[in-house]
């Protein structure tokens, strides 16, 4: 039987925000069903931020895995023997635009498709949330938040920080009302959006009162339904 395709998309928070703490990323680790599974964290959205790695590593050593991480501004591992081993991904959130960008032209992008593809998690936050999906609403902008292409593993537009930062949810308003776009799947910071073969989508809620949406118009109203929440705290 082949192995379910997961991408665990984070509104905000984890161990970028709250380094140790490990909610959100110790369940991420148990949907590998390894024993001692093998993560690695890729933070190209930060230029390989040296204190986001630090944070990583404070974390996922006191979990139950074998964390490893992937640079491309030092010099760069061979990557299909890097991911295609992993049992988890995690993506770091930053500037989606300049991240998709560096992984295009290495060919990471078609690699992180095959992995997904033999069932290695996939997950991340803000920029490491939105990658996955057809397009995302980013800040990768300095003028405005905007709607980019991403990666395509899932249909649909996402947005995180969605209830963090106070332009996301007037912009999705907008950019529903002006039939920008269909409908949104939102995250609020403290969530996640767990989807499983690209049609089962849940709540994963690790702060009190946090959900997951998806936001639509009806007429001049927006719809703001939560899907199914797993909390862990």
């Amino acid at each position: 039987m082949p192995n379910s395709r997961n991408i665990i998309a984070i509104g905000g928070g984890g161990f970028g925000a709250n380094p140790g703490q490990g909610i959100i990323e110790n369940y991420i680790l148990k949907q590998t069903k390894k024993k001692n599974p093998r993560i690695c964290f890729i933070p190209t959205a930060t230029g390989d931020n040296e204190a986001y790695k630090v944070n990583f590593y404070s974390t996922f050593t006191n979990l139950n895995c074998r964390p490893s991480h992937l640079d491309f501004f030092k010099r760069t591992p061979d990557l299909n023997n890097l991911i295609l081993k992993q049992d988890a991904i995690f993506v770091g959130g930053g500037n989606t635009k300049s991240m998709l960008a560096v992984w295009k032209e290495w060919g990471l992008d078609k690699i992180l498709k095959k992995a997904y593809n033999d069932g290695v998690i996939m997950s991340g936050v803000s920029a490491g949330a939105i990658c996955w999906f057809q397009n995302g609403i980013t800040d990768s902008w300095a003028s405005s938040l905007k709607i980019m292409p991403c990666l395509n593993f899932i249909k649909g537009t996402c947005c995180p920080h969605y209830d963090e930062e106070p332009e996301r949810r007037p912009t999705v308003k907008k950019l529903l009302l002006k039939n920008k776009i269909k409908n949104v799947f939102a995250v609020d910071g403290g969530a996640a959006l767990h989807i499983k073969d690209e049609k089962i989508f849940k709540s994963i809620v690790f702060r009190k009162e946090k959900s997951s949406y998806l936001v639509s118009q009806n007429g001049k109203a927006i719809n703001e339904k939560s899907f199914k929440k797993t909390k862990l705290i």
